[in-house]
């Protein structure tokens, strides 16, 4: 009885010289999880404008409301085109949440009097900082 008790013993040493790596493949995952949830993404118009160039340029928040103008007068916020009429109704949402900055990326062909209306949409919903996305000129 007591030769069976030494055998099992003796195996039991040889299987601790293994090295578990669940634990570890664990704690990737975790920390692939955290980096992923606490990514910052940005919204994008979801329609490629020609931005015309300025001189001055400066960088704004991330978290802004992005408004785009195609050259032939379309308006969209998140890849869907919204129109003059949506414009408001977004900014307005949006503003109730927390007060963001409006960015209005107009394409360098698009009327002048589209963007102006985008504006005026823009300050009507209650939007206190708006800006005109621009190139930085060379």
């Amino acid at each position: 009885m007591a030769r069976g008790f030494q055998r099992q013993r003796a195996n039991q040493g040889e299987a601790s010289g293994e090295i578990n790596i669940s634990p570890l493949i664990d704690v990737v995952f975790i920390l692939l999880i955290f980096f992923i949830v606490t990514t910052v993404f940005v919204d994008e118009t979801g329609v490629q404008v020609d931005k015309p160039r300025a001189a001055t340029q400066q960088d704004i928040e991330k978290e802004s409301i992005l408004i785009g103008i195609t050259a032939g007068g379309s308006v969209y916020y998140g890849g869907r085109e919204i129109g003059i009429g949506g414009v408001r109704a977004i900014i307005s949402r949006l503003q109730k949440e927390q007060q963001r900055p409006v960015v209005i990326q107009a394409d360098r062909e698009t009327d002048t009097s589209k963007t102006i209306e985008v504006l005026d949409e823009a300050k009507l919903a209650g939007a206190e900082s708006i800006f005109v996305s621009t190139v930085a000129s060379d």
